[in-house]
């Protein structure tokens, strides 16, 4: 997901998108604690898209974009 595409929603959908991807990383977390993760390189790309999320609703609050 890039950051362009995420300035195209509004706060709520952002704050949406935000819990989604918490709630798939809890999930992964919990998956790679017992050793049953099957795909390592999405838990990276899920904290990375949380953080592109988490920026652009800053951006929007201080009204930067």
């Amino acid at each position: 997901m890039k950051a362009s595409e995420l300035r195209q929603l509004s706060i709520a959908e952002l704050r949406a998108k935000e819990k989604e991807l918490r709630k798939e990383l809890m999930e992964m977390r919990f998956k790679k604690s017992i050793g049953r993760l099957d795909n390592p390189a999405k838990y990276r790309q899920l904290k990375r898209d949380l953080a592109r999320v988490l920026t652009v609703i800053r951006e929007k609050e201080l009204g930067i974009r």
